[in-house]
């Protein structure tokens, strides 16, 4: 009987919103927002820089790995294609990119894309793996 009820008091709360065992935001994993992020500059880079391109074939298995790693900590399909392709989440992103490009003392201009792209493939950064110079 104490074992039914256990098991009737968990499912409850799994399965009630914010219940005991809610899973966070996906903006609070760390490792799918790190990714997230780094995907999301080296698309800015490549936007505003015209001598570097992306690796698309390696960007869209990072996002392959993602899609695997959040459905792997109990995300929906539909969860993460909400998160991926929210404006908010976009520009919570983009926010901080301005952020990283300025404690490196680069504008969000050309040269400074351009520059901060070149830093990041010189050192093989998440970002860097993510890019190639076209020059």
């Amino acid at each position: 009987m104490r074992a039914a009820m256990t098991g009737a008091v968990l499912a409850l709360g799994i399965s009630l919103p914010g219940g005991v065992l809610a899973k966070p935001a996906l903006r609070d994993v760390p490792q799918i927002d790190a990714q997230l992020f780094a995907i999301g500059l080296a698309h800015e880079i490549r936007e505003n820089c015209p001598t570097i391109s992306a690796r698309l074939f390696r960007a869209l298995g990072v996002l392959r790995d993602l899609q695997r790693e959040a459905a792997s900590l109990g995300y929906s399909e539909s969860e993460i294609r909400t998160h991926i392709e929210s404006d908010t989440e976009k520009d919570r992103l983009r926010a901080r990119a301005a952020d990283y490009m300025a404690a490196r003392n680069l504008g969000q201009d050309e040269q400074g894309y351009c520059a901060l792209g070149q830093a990041e493939i010189a050192q093989n950064s998440q970002i860097g793996a993510l890019l190639r110079a076209s020059d």
